[in-house]
């Protein structure tokens, strides 16, 4: 299945699970917007005869179209390869953009020589889709083939030719590995041709993809087409700190997106002057703390003081000069605008109303206490006010006088005195019974 609009339905790249509806884009991670396609081309215009393919794994090539066949971008085609026979590519690019791009890739029309043969038919993409189905079990294989010769590599990726009569390995190594007898035995087990291309780790990283930890998929297998170097000045310049494990990548090299804002942060360093780690004034010696290299501020300090003095680089310029000349100001000045300044914290008073405040509001001290007056038999406390028992008086009064309608036939509660000799009655009465339970002789 692939997108509607090829009617071969083999738009979707090989083994996308979305069928080429990702959120991240990351599915038509080489497609180009044709911004010429809606403009009408003069009477006499010769279309352009070279064609852009792209493959699996980020890999595209230019053809020629020799039979002068109506293209579109996404549209599956047959071409020729170098070794022979023919391999199964997505159409990206056609008209006068295609020639931008020859020129942009420094490559000349002349050297352009593979052909396309033909639009693929059904049977062309039922053959390219089990080859691709193939291409999990194979790498498997050939990693169990690797670990039994104690080769030196690790074998990331397997690209399966249209018409499954080659087969790709990429593979990623520190150093020379003679790979001959892995050859041997992979051709014997596949029945195929084999073919070796060593990779970087960036590149393992693209054709793999993952997510970053900024929780979003990889730049490189996204959108990202050309690895430039990241250097640690790159870090430095920015005041990153030096932590491998917060810098580096899913490939285990420094992250291309160190690259993003380098050019923010050079430029904005210009202005920022050099070897200022302190300053002499009358006062005494202010070190250097911190630096804004967008605000154009810097912090100083005195010792043993912990308010830090902010100045404008035009300052500290001015100040950096006179002490080379000998001469100390005789102090410094917080030269902050209001808006620069930071904002201090306003600390409120709240009443403790229900309790917010208490850190021990939530610890269950009542439930022991109920437990222990339980144990212990203790009576429940009565009060001793004799207004207390005035007030309570005629409560009573109307509670008999006005009794509840639901309550009216149910049988009246004994009363504490009748309860207490009741009680007492059936103390005496188990005591009698085990009496009688011990003096009985055993039968």
């Amino acid at each position: 299945m692939g997108c509607g609009s090829c009617s071969t339905g083999g738009c979707a790249p090989a083994g996308c699970k979305s069928n080429g509806s990702c959120l991240t884009n990351g599915c038509s991670k080489l497609d180009v917007y044709d911004w010429l396609s809606h403009m009408d081309m003069p009477s006499n215009y010769k279309p352009f005869n070279i064609i852009e393919i792209k493959f699996k794994g980020s890999r595209k090539e230019f053809y020629l179209n020799t039979e002068n066949l109506y293209l579109e971008a996404g549209e599956l085609v047959a071409v020729e390869t170098t070794t022979g026979g023919y391999d199964i590519g997505h159409v990206s690019l056609t008209g006068e953009l295609v020639r931008m791009q020859l020129k942009k890739r420094h490559v000349r029309t002349e050297d352009v020589v593979k052909k396309i043969y033909r639009k693929a038919t059904p049977t062309d993409v039922d053959k390219w889709k089990v080859s691709k189905d193939l291409e999990f079990e194979t790498m498997h294989k050939s990693r169990v083939l690797a670990k039994e010769l104690g080769l030196a590599m690790k074998l990331s990726d397997v690209d399966y030719q249209g018409d499954r009569t080659k087969a790709t390995f990429y593979y990623t190594a520190e150093g020379r590995v003679d790979f001959r007898e892995l050859i041997k035995k992979m051709a014997e087990t596949f029945r195929i041709r084999i073919e070796m291309r060593q990779i970087g780790m960036r590149q393992e990283a693209s054709r793999l993809g993952g997510i970053g930890s900024c929780g979003r998929e990889l730049c490189c297998s996204t959108w990202l087409t050309d690895f430039k170097t990241v250097s640690t000045s790159a870090a430095r310049y920015q005041n990153l700190s030096l932590n491998t494990l917060k810098l580096a990548g899913q490939c285990g090299k420094l992250k291309c997106c160190l690259n993003y804002e380098l050019d923010t942060y050079m430029d904005a360093l210009k202005d920022i002057p050099d070897n200022v780690e302190r300053l002499e004034t009358m006062t005494g010696t202010v070190r250097h703390q911190k630096t804004d290299i967008f605000k154009k501020l810097m912090w100083f300090s005195y010792p043993n003081d912990e308010n830090w003095i902010a100045l404008d680089i035009s300052r500290v310029k001015e100040v950096q000069k006179l002490n080379k000349e000998g001469i100390k100001p005789e102090f410094l000045k917080e030269e902050v605008p209001e808006e620069d300044k930071p904002i201090v914290a306003k600390v409120f008073d709240y009443e403790n109303v229900v309790g917010q405040d208490s850190l021990t509001r939530l610890d269950n001290k009542g439930g022991r206490n109920k437990k222990n007056n339980r144990k212990k038999g203790n009576k429940p406390k009565v009060p001793t006010n004799p207004q207390a028992e005035a007030v309570a008086a005629p409560q009573q009064v109307k509670q008999v006088a006005r009794p509840n309608p639901s309550q009216v036939n149910k049988p009246a509660e004994p009363s504490a005195e009748r309860t207490a000799g009741t009680s007492k009655n059936n103390k005496r009465r188990k005591n009698n019974r085990n009496n009688n339970n011990r003096e009985r002789p055993a039968e």
